[in-house]
């Protein structure tokens, strides 16, 4: 699912990614831990194909990042990755059903179909409920949820987590957690989930710890 080889980053005389080998599956459920300051979201941010590094390769679903212009890369990042941020960054103006299906319209979906797709995956998290509901009239938990059915409305090859749970209350960041489980179970998903909660990252099939610019335990 994803292959890096040689990833390295620099700022300028900065050096924060100093050669990234790493290996992940499809359907796996992967952690990334680490101090402030190791290089965890440069890492995501770079999978994701947000950023580029300075030197390497990335190969995701058999595509060589690398290889892709700006405008293939826009696509490529629509169609094929799923992104989930600490601060949900729905759009306050919008419902929870508009929102999880922007990424299907964006791709090019009829509304009809987008808002089947949407209204499927917010059923599957249990917020059929809340569907013309803004996030303003949200919890937590629940704008969190319909961040997972944004991410998941164009059944992406990865979905990629910047600390999912770190705004979360105890109780909504174990129902989060089960939730990553759950996907994987009923879709295959793939998941690469940076976090700083350690029992979210032991419950994962893999835990990578990140140092100084390098992964441990791959």
């Amino acid at each position: 699912m994803i292959n890096c080889a040689g990833i390295t980053k620099k700022y300028g005389d900065l050096e924060v990614l100093k050669g990234i080998d790493l290996t992940i599956n499809k359907g796996e459920v992967v952690s990334i831990v680490g101090a402030s300051g190791a290089g965890k979201t440069t890492l995501l941010q770079i999978l994701g194909t947000l950023d580029k590094p300075t030197s390497g390769e990335v190969e995701l679903d058999g595509i060589n990042l690398n290889k892709l212009s700006g405008k293939e890369l826009s696509v490529f990042r629509n169609t094929r990755i799923g992104f989930v941020f600490q601060f949900h960054q729905l759009l306050p103006e919008f419902t929870a059903l508009e929102n999880a299906m922007l990424p299907a319209l964006i791709k090019g979906a009829s509304k009809a179909d987008a808002e089947k797709q949407a209204k499927e995956f917010l059923t599957f998290l249990s917020l059929d409920h809340r569907l013309e509901h803004k996030p303003s009239e949200l919890s937590g938990g629940e704008k969190q949820r319909v961040a997972v059915a944004r991410a998941l409305i164009n059944r992406p090859a990865v979905i990629f987590a910047d600390e999912p749970s770190g705004n979360l209350d105890s109780h909504s960041q174990e129902e989060l957690q089960k939730l990553f489980f759950d996907l994987r179970e009923a879709y295959n998903q793939t998941f690469v989930i940076v976090t700083h909660d350690y029992h979210l990252a032991k419950m994962c099939d893999r835990m990578i710890e990140m140092k100084d610019g390098l992964v441990h335990n791959t």
